[in-house]
């Protein structure tokens, strides 16, 4: 399907500004500020400040190092490959190699022109700050992704509760008539969600707010053990009435899969059942203490589970705790 995104468009916006500004101050070269206004649109706001960074420091040193080079040993055409042989490793050296590409254009200018004055040097330090300067307007304005990334974790949650739901009517029913679409819809989901929170993470500049992100590096960890439990789940297939204590227990986690739960509870209910399952009878035959063998363990895979989104609790809210002293700070 064809579709045309923010960074299409800022740049068919950017381009022709920075171009109609340098034509306006009858600048020489005026359409290498397009250029590089082209060059600066990225995809979120600190890309584009350190692309921005990158090509300004790139430029400001290859129009030093040209100057010397084409005045000592003339406007030949072995000067440019001289300039590219000290500039480029110093560029790698003080990590603006991103700007290699957009001072190639300055150096070119240099080469054409044929003489270096005040004046020339003047002109085309105003095209870089034109092309990088209408880039980095353009750039300020980011679609917000928080209704996309919410779409994203509400539906993560909702196919975690179909999952645990199956669990349960296996548990209780010893049947699965499951066809498993939603562990791979999940995995999906979770996959596009993370990148997507990374944008929002990017896109912050005054703040260091990755809730999202790392929510989704949590699911990403819950659903890894998730699928790790369903093998030893499904090759349960002695009835046992302990089947249904953690069924109970495998609900009232399905009920509670929400963003601020703290999961203490489900693990104090949790801990509970492993005790209780400690002071039972002692299995009558292989089959029955193959099968709570196997409960057992899957219980120890849930304790996992809700151990990381507790520390995820923690992590977030002490994020919070760490963006509040910094803005304290600030208004003192």
């Amino acid at each position: 399907m064809f579709r045309i995104g923010y960074r299409t468009l800022k740049t068919a916006v950017a381009t022709p500004i920075a171009i109609s500004i340098a034509q306006f101050f009858h600048l020489h070269n005026f359409l290498s500020a397009g250029i590089i206004a082209i060059l600066c649109i990225q995809n979120t706001k600190k890309k584009s400040l350190s692309a921005a960074w990158s090509r300004f420091v790139a430029c400001m040193l290859n129009m030093v190092i040209s100057s010397i080079l084409f005045t000592v040993f003339g406007y030949h055409s072995f000067v440019i490959g001289l300039v590219l042989f000290l500039f480029i490793p110093i560029t790698v050296m003080l990590k603006v190699n991103e700007g290699i590409v957009t001072s190639s254009v300055i150096l070119l200018h240099f080469y054409a022109n044929g003489h270096v004055t005040w004046s020339f040097l003047f002109n085309e330090f105003l095209i870089i700050m034109i092309g990088i300067g209408a880039a980095l307007i353009m750039n300020l304005y980011m679609p917000s992704l928080d209704q996309t990334l919410i779409n994203y974790q509400q539906q993560i949650e909702a196919n975690f509760r179909i999952i645990f739901e199956e669990m349960i009517q296996y548990l209780r029913m010893d049947k699965m008539t499951w066809e498993g679409k939603e562990i791979t819809e999940t995995a999906s989901l979770l996959e596009e969600g993370r990148k997507l929170a990374f944008r929002d993470v990017e896109n912050r500049i005054t703040t260091r707010d990755s809730f999202y992100y790392e929510y989704f590096k949590m699911r990403e960890q819950q659903f890894e053990i998730i699928e790790r439990c369903l093998p030893t789940l499904t090759s349960i297939s002695t009835m046992v009435s302990q089947r249904n204590l953690v069924a109970d227990f495998i609900e009232e986690v399905k009920n509670n899969i929400k963003p601020e739960n703290t999961a203490q509870n489900r693990l104090d209910s949790l801990y509970r059942l492993q005790e209780e399952m400690k002071t039972m009878a002692l299995p009558k035959d292989r089959e029955e203490f193959e099968a709570r063998a196997a409960l057992y363990h899957f219980l120890q895979e849930m304790e996992q589970y809700l151990l990381i989104k507790s520390e995820f609790k923690d992590t977030v809210n002490g994020n919070k705790n760490e963006e509040q002293t910094s803005r304290k700070r600030e208004t003192r």
